[in-house]
């Protein structure tokens, strides 16, 4: 696999589409922090790490409106890729669905949003937006 976190946003665009209460990802440092962010933003209702034999998994329970079952997230894409990076500095920092939605960003401080890295003065990497 060459773009691990592209096939993370796969794989929960993908539960969302068929509707899937829960979605098993493959763990690694980066894709728990950005699930950390999903959560703490209220694009899921939670998560969980769990450790497997060879390796581990994340679970991910996805968050549906109560009513018209209409997903959290409608949209999540890939920005930055292995063939083409997408680098940002803080005075050009991209403004997702003019604030509504949200910039994932990994910088010196860690995989953080949009509005963090512009509080905390750094650019990053752009790995994604949601909304």
């Amino acid at each position: 696999m060459t773009d691990p976190i592209a096939d993370y946003l796969t794989r929960v665009r993908n539960a969302y589409a068929a509707g899937n209460k829960i979605v098993e990802i493959p763990t690694s440092k980066m894709k728990v922090a950005i699930t950390k962010i999903l959560f703490e933003k209220g694009y899921i209702l939670s998560y969980k790490e769990v450790e497997g034999q060879p390796f581990g998994t994340i679970k991910i329970a996805l968050k549906y409106h109560p009513q018209t079952k209409v997903a959290a997230i409608s949209k999540i894409e890939r920005v930055s890729r292995p063939g083409l990076r997408t680098y940002t500095d803080v005075e050009n920092m991209p403004r997702v669905l003019n604030g509504l939605g949200i910039a994932i960003l990994s910088t010196s401080k860690g995989i953080i949003t949009d509005k963090e890295a512009k509080e905390l003065n750094v650019g990053g990497e752009v790995l994604c937006y949601v909304y």
